[in-house]
C-alpha cells in the first residue's frame, strides 16, 4: 500500500484543493517517512515472496533471505534517522529472538544446494550471529550434517544388505533372444565376480561421498541460469555418483521452507468438497487435487490472482 501511494503522491495536493473534507494530507516529511520504511518493507516482501513459492525448492534459499534481512537490519539500526532506528531496535529483538538458535534444518538444505555447500554458511552467518558464536554455530552445522550423512549410509547399507540376502539363492539372465535361460551358481565366472565385488565394496571407503562432495567447487551458472536453477534435478543427474547423499539430498530439499504452499493446498478442499460432493472419498478427493496440479503443470497454467475472478481458467478432470 505505501509503495503504490508514492506512485500518486502529487495526486494527494490536488484531491485536497477539490476535496475541503479531506483534512489528512501527507507532509513532505511524512513522504520522505514512507520512502525510507519502504525500503526496508521490500527486503522482507521479497524474501516472503521467494521462501513462499510452491512451484521450486525453497528451503535451500531460506538461509541467504534471512541473511539478507539481518544485513538491513544492522544497517538500518545506524540510521540517521530516529523514527528508523527505533523501529529496527524493535524488529532486531523480533530476529534475534528466533533465530538465536542455529536452525540446522534451514543449514543443512543451504549446504545441499552445489552452489553454496558450507561458503553460504561461511558467508552468512558472520552476519546472522554474534562474533563470539559465529565457528561455533558453523561447528554445530557440520557435526549435524555428518551426522545425518551417517544415518542414511547405514540405512541405505542395510537395504541393500537385504536384498543381496534375499537374492543368494542364485540368479538367471535371459539373452536377447529370449530363448535360452542359464542359471547361475556359485561355480560360475560372474558369481565368482559379485562375490569380490561384495567383499571389496563392504570396506567403508576412506573419503565418504560427503567428504567428496564438499571438497569439490561449488557448482557456478551464469545469473540469468540461477534464477531457474533446481537443486533437486542437480541430485537426480548425479544420483550415480552420491548415492547416499543424493538420497539425503531430495529428502531435505522436499521440505517446503514456509507453510503458504500447504494452507493453499487446504485451502483448494473447499473448491472441490462442497456440500454437493461431501462424500467423496479420500482417494477421489486426492485424485482430484493431484490431477488438477499436474494438468496446469502440463499446460503452464499458474496460480497466482488471488481473486476467485481472477483465477486462471482450471481443467475439469472427470470423475
Amino acid at each position: 500500500m505505501l509503495s503504490i501511494a508514492l506512485k500518486f503522491k502529487d495526486a494527494f495536493p490536488l484531491f485536497k484543493e477539490r476535496e475541503p473534507q479531506y483534512k489528512y494530507l501527507p507532509s513532505f516529511e511524512d513522504w520522505d517517512r514512507v520512502r525510507n520504511v519502504c525500503q526496508i518493507l521490500q527486503v522482507f516482501s521479497l524474501a516472503t515472496n521467494i521462501m513462499s513459492g510452491s512451484e521450486y525448492p525453497t528451503s535451500n534459499l531460506f538461509l541467504s533471505e534471512i541473511y539478507r534481512v539481518k544485513e538491513v537490519l544492522k544497517s538500518k539500526a545506524l540510521d540517521e534517522n530516529d523514527y528508523i532506528k527505533d523501529m529496527v531496535l524493535k524488529m532486531n529483538e523480533k530476529f534475534d529472538k528466533y533465530w538465536g538458535e542455529c536452525n540446522l534444518l534451514m543449514s543443512i538444505a543451504a549446504v545441499l544446494d552445489p552452489r553454496c555447500k558450507m561458503k553460504l554458511i561461511e558467508f552468512c552467518f558472520p552476519i546472522i550471529y554474534p562474533c563470539w558464536e559465529v565457528s561455533e554455530k558453523i561447528k554445530e552445522v557440520r557435526e549435524a550434517l555428518y551426522a545425518l550423512y551417517e544415518e542414511y549410509y547405514e540405512v541405505i547399507r542395510a537395504e541393500e544388505s537385504m536384498v543381496e540376502q534375499s537374492g543368494e539363492g542364485g540368479s538367471s539372465f535371459t539373452s536377447g533372444g529370449g530363448s535360452c535361460v542359464t542359471e547361475l551358481n556359485e561355480d560360475s565366472g560372474w558369481s565368482k565376480f559379485h562375490q569380490f565385488v561384495r567383499t571389496t565394496e563392504s570396506i567403508p571407503p576412506s573419503k565418504s561421498e560427503l567428504d567428496a562432495y564438499l571438497e569439490e567447487s561449488i557448482h557456478q551458472c551464469k545469473p540469468e541460469e540461477s534464477m531457474n536453477f533446481d537443486a533437486v534435478a542437480w541430485w537426480g543427474l548425479n544420483n550415480l555418483k552420491f548415492r547416499t547423499l543424493s538420497r539425503m539430498a531430495c529428502d531435505i530439499l522436499a521440505i517446503p521452507a514456509s507453510t503458504v504452499a500447504s494452507e493453499a493446498t487446504f485451502s483448494a478442499g473447499g473448491r472441490i468438497i462442497d456440500s454437493y460432493r461431501s462424500s467423496l472419498a479420500i482417494e477421489t478427493v486426492q485424485a482430484l487435487v493431484c490431477g488438477a496440479d499436474w494438468v496446469r503443470n502440463l499446460h503452464g497454467v499458474k496460480e497466482k490472482a488471488s481473486k476467485t475472478e481472477d483465477m486462471p481458467q482450471e481443467v475439469v478432470l472427470p470423475i
